[in-house]
């Protein structure tokens, strides 16, 4: 009886029979032999249909699948140094499940409005699928960095009766007979845990209600906070570059075939290594003043500053002490220079724009209170966050990693759409 087994172990059975339950990818024949292209979620292998070594029941089923059709394929496994696998099987059975009719994703071009329509099908592309293992594997790499960095995960809440960065951008919902609002960041919370806990992080859906359209942009996303108490900006600095060195090393180790399979210039993450540059936002400025950009000291970096300033570097770089007035309420000044704070956006190579945004927090509570004041921000919503300050405060920094604009830059992808499953954006709820 033939072992059952599936795509990614084969290497295991070499000149064994096994069944593998499998999908038609793609097909060709050229007169007593048939290709059959197979995937089974682990991988793709070809199947080799040899008209004089099986039975006519068998090359008849093998003449009748159909792209997407579904069978049991069963066949010796032996070494083949011309396939991409480095094995083929030489089938001797088939038992079909399903002939498909009309799969409507064919090998001919589609414009991406009808691939994101169905994108329940298009997941099974090669690409999409080798996108998607490179995002499993960038999760994996996330939490091993932080579960043997001493840091403890915790879960903040997805409904909030408070935003962590203003209100313009929240989904509101009501909660019984209360206002909420689905989270766009569960920092404010990671920073009571880290009082509890010392270092923490995060993991989950976020969502942010702008109409934004760009290839950055998703209304729901992943984002990875962790928030340590007794760290300081540098210190935070240097953890953020290790993380993120990490992440695409592990990238790099385990998911190399993946990389190729989708077309990325592998060279591009060989030198993504600790340390990375640093430049202040001043510096920042004098930099796209001498490039002819027009922006004043004060206002925000959009992407093609980011772009223009990433294009300097083969690495991330770092952007610190931005003007207070354009940061978040919760960041602390700079003790020698208050028009700026202790904050960092981490800005990828090749155009990707920031991939963290990361700062100080505020530890002295009437600062806190002035900053609520100066933000309209109502004391009795955020009382709770200003017990973090009255009741043992310490010096403490976080940062926040959007895993889908990460998964964009590591991958190469023009747009964020194809980095997680099943995108929410401006005009996209199906399906």
């Amino acid at each position: 009886m033939a072992t059952k087994s599936v795509i990614r172990n084969v290497n295991q059975h070499v000149g064994e029979t096994v069944t593998i339950g499998s999908w038609l990818n793609n097909k060709r024949s050229s007169g007593k032999i048939q290709f059959l292209q197979l995937r089974d979620g682990t991988g793709y292998i070809q199947g080799v249909v040899l008209k004089n070594e099986v039975s006519e029941d068998v090359w008849n089923k093998a003449k009748s699948l159909t792209q997407e059709s579904s069978a049991y394929v069963t066949g010796v496994i032996r070494e083949e140094p011309r396939s991409p696998s480095g094995y083929e099987m030489t089938v001797t059975d088939i038992e079909i499940i399903q002939i498909t009719e009309n799969y409507p994703i064919t090998p001919k071009e589609h414009g991406i409005d009808f691939l994101m329509d169905h994108r329940h099908l298009w997941l099974r592309s090669s690409k999409q699928r080798a996108i998607l293992v490179i995002r499993a594997e960038i999760i994996r790499a996330i939490q091993q960095f932080f579960d043997t960095n001493g840091f403890t995960l915790v879960d903040p809440p997805i409904l909030t009766p408070t935003a962590a960065e203003g209100t313009t951008n929240l989904f509101h919902t009501k909660y019984f007979e209360e206002d909420a609002y689905l989270t766009q960041s569960g920092q404010l919370y990671m920073e009571a845990a880290a009082m509890a806990l010392g270092r923490v992080y995060s993991f989950g859906p976020t969502f942010r209600a702008e109409k934004s359209k760009t290839r950055r942009h998703l209304i729901e996303f992943w984002m990875i906070e962790p928030e340590m108490a007794f760290v300081d900006h540098e210190e935070n600095l240097r953890i953020q570059e290790q993380f993120v060195s990490h992440v695409v090393q592990s990238v790099l180790k385990n998911c190399r075939q993946e990389l190729e399979t989708i077309g990325r210039d592998i060279s591009k993450l060989e030198n993504i290594k600790a340390p990375f540059p640093r430049i202040t936002y001043d510096e920042a400025i004098e930099f796209l003043h001498f490039q002819g950009f027009d922006i004043p000291w004060g206002e925000d970096f959009g992407a093609p500053h980011e772009t223009a300033i990433a294009e300097k570097y083969d690495k991330p770089v770092f952007i610190t002490h931005y003007p207070t007035g354009i940061k978040s309420f919760y960041m602390k000044p700079d003790p020698n220079r208050p028009e700026v704070v202790l904050c960092a956006d981490l800005i990828a190579p090749e155009g990707y724009g920031e991939i963290i945004g990361g700062s100080q927090r505020i530890d002295d509570p009437e600062l806190l209170e002035e900053r609520f004041k100066e933000h309209n921000l109502p004391v009795e919503a955020y009382q709770w966050y200003l017990d973090i300050r009255k009741y043992g405060t310490v010096p403490h920094s976080g940062f926040g990693l959007g895993l889908e604009r990460t998964v964009a830059w590591i991958c190469g992808l023009d747009h964020v759409r194809e980095t997680i499953p099943f995108p929410r954006m401006l005009y996209r709820l199906y399906p």
